[in-house]
């Protein structure tokens, strides 16, 4: 006899396994299935978290080789890669193992190995011993998140041709790499090379960065980063990639059709991510999908079949794990009953570069083609005295807000600490707060946060700092 669960969740991923222990909360016998052999999904194995350890590790090595600039003289500073990696991989085992404890703690049941469906009640799960198991569920949640989409014809080796995967695996410091797309995980993993010491070009098909994001902010982002040596080659296509024994040629013509080839010792493609639906056995379960794959929900997260519920990377929307962490609490509540809901108009986006970029709500381009009358306010990191007295502060804090009621729409920043000052505009706008709400209220000084203030002060023609 198959064991049976109320709910079964497929994919331990931040969506999944935030999904499976609030199922437990609220009293389901539950399941959670994950293929890895580790628990997290991409953000904690492959992703946010390993990427974010290299992104520090590689400032901190770039803050201490330029410390003589502020009167703190060292010695000769040296880049030890494989203990970098170390470090890197430790954190990515102590989360992972946590959150391991965590399922163990809230009483799910953890199976390692593939799951499909058999039927829309029946999963197989297939282990790393190819031994198969066969469980039933009354609910079943897909939460298998995403994986790299390459170009056309080039398939990543994770040596010279890598992914974002292979990215965080690099054995040593490449002296030229060609970063294909100029979206989050590029630019990322790209700056992470370029202050390891790496030459980075960075090739991008449209006029502009980041797309989606804030014009005005992508525009202060790509200056930020030539600066700091990012090599930009925009409306540049990319026409193939041949690997030799250096490296790899990147061949691309640009918006004339004039053909530019680049030498490089590695290539990063960072193109975009494709829904990770394939091999459970989606038609057994008679689940529909969408033009790209994705699974069609409604707006209970559930699927044309009654039992069955999809969340995270694998439905429509930003490919995000905190949004998937949300919907995996939503549809929780859903299944039980309650009123599970994920507000998309207030989830933020943070790119981990130095300095940060984050977003929130409207651009100002959206709400140009909504028609919608809005007042702009900006500070600048110039003049926020907690920025300047430690030398950082490139950037500013872009608040937009309706012209007649003067509810927040947006945010964008570019500056210190940006993705930990988003939140509370997050908080302002889930509250329906107008930028007089976060002018009113006292920030502590100094601090970064003071230029939220001010720029909420600008909406209004009276910030006082500039």
């Amino acid at each position: 006899m198959s064991e049976k669960f109320q709910a079964v969740v497929i994919g331990g991923g931040p969506g999944g396994y935030v999904c499976a222990i609030r199922l437990a909360q609220l009293g389901f016998k539950t399941a959670c299935i994950e293929s890895r052999g580790s628990l997290g999904g991409t953000c904690l194995n492959v992703g946010c978290i390993p990427s974010k350890s290299l992104l520090n590790l590689s400032e901190e090595f770039h803050k201490v080789k330029n410390l003589s600039n502020k009167g703190i003289e060292v010695g000769e500073v040296k880049l030890n890669l494989s203990k970098m990696m170390k470090s890197k991989d430790k954190a990515v085992t102590v989360l992972t193992k946590g959150v391991e404890f965590l399922l163990k703690k809230n009483n799910v049941s953890y199976f390692k190995g593939h799951g499909s469906f058999k039927s829309k009640n029946e999963i197989i799960i297939k282990g790393e011993d190819n031994k198969e198991t066969s469980i039933n569920a009354d609910n079943v949640v897909i939460a298998t998140g995403s994986v790299p989409v390459s170009l056309p014809g080039i398939n990543f080796d994770e040596k010279i041709i890598l992914s974002s995967t292979g990215a965080l695996k690099i054995e040593q410091v490449p002296k030229k790499m060609v970063v294909v797309g100029g979206g989050y995980i590029g630019l990322e993993m790209g700056s992470v090379w370029s202050r390891l010491g790496s030459e980075v070009h960075v090739v991008e098909f449209l006029e502009h960065i980041t797309p989606g994001m804030d014009r005005e902010i992508s525009l202060e982002f790509m200056k930020i980063l030539k600066k700091q040596g990012i090599k930009f080659h925009m409306q540049h296509k990319v026409e193939k990639i041949q690997k030799n024994t250096d490296g790899a040629i990147v061949t691309t013509t640009d918006k004339e059709g004039n053909k530019k080839d680049f030498d490089c010792d590695v290539v990063l493609i960072s193109v975009g991510r494709k829904p990770n639906t394939e091999g459970l056995n989606i038609q057994a379960a008679g689940i529909e999908l969408d033009e790209k794959q994705r699974v069609k929900t409604d707006k209970n997260f559930k699927t044309n079949q009654e039992n069955i519920y999809a969340i995270g990377d694998v439905i429509v929307g930003p490919m995000l794990a905190h949004k998937a962490e949300d919907e995996g609490i939503a549809v929780a509540e859903n299944i039980a009953g309650q009123s599970g809901h994920v507000n998309y108009d207030t989830i933020p986006g943070v790119v981990y570069t130095t300095p940060e970029v984050a977003a929130i709500g409207k651009t100002e381009e959206q709400l140009k083609e909504m028609n919608l009358d809005y007042k702009i306010g900006k500070f600048s990191f110039m003049a926020n005295s907690r920025a300047k007295a430690i030398d950082d502060a490139e950037g500013f804090v872009k608040i937009l807000a309706d012209a007649k009621t003067d509810k927040v729409l947006g945010a964008h920043l570019i500056g210190p600490h940006a993705g930990e000052l988003i939140a509370e505009i997050g908080i302002a706008m889930e509250f329906g707060a107008s930028s007089e709400d976060i002018a009113r209220t006292c920030h502590a000084h100094p601090t970064f946060s003071e230029a939220v203030k001010e720029a909420a002060l600008s909406v209004d023609k009276r910030a006082i700092h500039s």
